[in-house]
């Protein structure tokens, strides 16, 4: 068994629903790496040495975890922690309808023009929708691709629109027989 995990990919992706389910099925706590980014969700950035330290302490605290969510640049050092990398990729288009609407239920009509969370959300779509494209100097389909390329760990490619169901299915069969 796979007592360490890491589920990874862009923004709306699907890590943190996938990395909640999946705890449901296996002794592992689940951890999100957005708890170690930021102090105040989404608005203020944690300093770097702060989450390292945070995220260090939880993941020698607990015996199996999965951690959901990006260390790319500021957690490069936990990458020989981890037993398994599972990226996940889904098609822009519907990965941005996603990011959409969960920004609408986060936000509500903050998100439309004039909005007191116009800017934010438009800002943060903007840079979601640079994932696919973008190179080396943001969180991007390059970025994570050279990152498990140096994984010390196999990794678990999970690519194409699949229901949370199928991708639980998908990893357990994977531990299963591995």
């Amino acid at each position: 068994m796979k007592r360490k995990i890491h589920i990874m990919g862009a923004s709306g992706a699907g890590t943190s629903t996938l990395g909640a389910a999946l705890a449901e099925k296996l002794p592992h706590t689940y951890l999100d790496t957005d708890d170690y980014f930021w102090t105040k969700k989404f608005t203020e950035q944690r300093a770097v040495p702060d989450r390292r330290e945070l995220l260090q302490n939880d993941l020698l605290l607990y015996e199996n975890w999965i951690l959901s969510g990006a260390v790319c640049g500021w957690g490069d050092d936990f990458k020989n922690y981890f037993d398994l990398l599972i990226f996940l990729w889904i098609p822009k288009d519907i990965r941005l309808e996603r990011l959409k609407e969960r920004e609408s239920q986060r936000y509500g009509k903050g998100v439309l023009p004039g909005g007191s969370n116009y800017e934010q959300s438009k800002t943060f779509l903007e840079w979601a929708s640079l994932y696919d494209d973008a190179g080396l100097e943001v969180r991007s389909k390059t970025l994570h691709e050279q990152w498990m390329k140096d994984a010390p760990c196999p990794v678990l490619r999970i690519e194409g629109d699949y229901t949370v169901a199928e991708r639980v299915n998908l990893v357990l069969n994977y531990l299963n027989s591995n």
